[in-house]
């Protein structure tokens, strides 16, 4: 029986992609993704019949993977980061859910075998670079509103505050929405402290990677674009120095032991 591999292969790095992943690479004919993706993976992608379609078309790049794959073809469908998080499995999911409920007319679809292969997300990637920013209890959210009306966004926003979670904002920016992400900070404001610690990471793990370490107050849109990833620390996160090198590190309340 073929194989639906949903491969997330990591934030760009070649040496953070699972071993597992680079497997279902190998183990399959077909591989389906935005194209800087398989790019991004270089010479592990060679052999292979590329399906390249671009943003935008991820119901495209699903529904083309699962007949793919139906057809008799052993297909990876390859996200960056987690697969999971953001990205292309749910959306499988999701078609694989209507056509259960007769919304979609491709039967053929319930016979394919899947399997899910994790990967390393921004947040994490992010996290490692300045310590353990995400050492307590975290949350993520996403500030397009592309998909999910911005009531519903704004409103775990305000949850994310009160519960006093460290967050990572996915989809901060884009060329049509810069203003999202001062109203987040806003919100949080309105929670924690001015000083709290950010982490503004750009391109994580890429060649032109850049991070910075600024305070809630200070966080603006101007410093943020669409290949940011943005983490905003809890009330209790810790920007530390020790000589030339800074830290963030979020504690999980072994003060009590120490």
């Amino acid at each position: 029986m073929s194989k639906l591999f949903l491969i997330g292969t990591g934030p760009g790095d070649k040496d953070l992609v699972a071993p597992k992943a680079i497997a279902a690479i190998k183990a399959s004919t077909d591989l389906v993704a935005y194209g800087l993706y398989l790019d991004l993976l270089g010479e592990i992608c060679d052999g292979k019949i590329h399906h390249d379609l671009p943003l935008g078309q991820e119901i495209d790049r699903a529904r083309l993977a699962l007949s793919l794959t139906a057809s008799g073809k052993h297909t990876a469908l390859v996200s960056s980061g987690d697969i999971g998080i953001y990205a292309m499995a749910t959306l499988v999911f999701e078609l694989l859910d209507r056509q259960l409920q007769g919304l979609e007319d491709h039967p053929e679809w319930l016979d394919v075998d899947i399997e899910v292969v994790p990967g390393i997300s921004a947040m994490q990637a992010g996290a490692s670079r300045v310590g353990a920013m995400l050492g307590h209890d975290f949350c993520t959210i996403s500030l397009s509103d592309l998909l999910t009306p911005w009531e519903t966004i704004e409103k775990r926003i305000h949850s994310c505050g009160t519960g006093d979670f460290v967050v990572s904002f996915y989809n901060p920016r884009s060329k049509k929405r810069d203003w999202q992400i001062n109203t987040a900070r806003d919100i949080l404001l309105q929670y924690r402290p001015a000083n709290t610690p950010v982490l503004l990471g750009r391109q994580l793990t890429r060649e032109d990677e850049s991070i910075t370490l600024t305070t809630l107050d200070k966080l603006h849109s101007d410093d943020v674009d669409m290949f940011t990833m943005v983490t905003v620390g809890n009330s209790q996160s810790r920007h530390i120095i020790n000589g030339q090198k800074e830290w963030i590190y979020t504690p999980r309340g072994y003060n009590k032991k120490l």
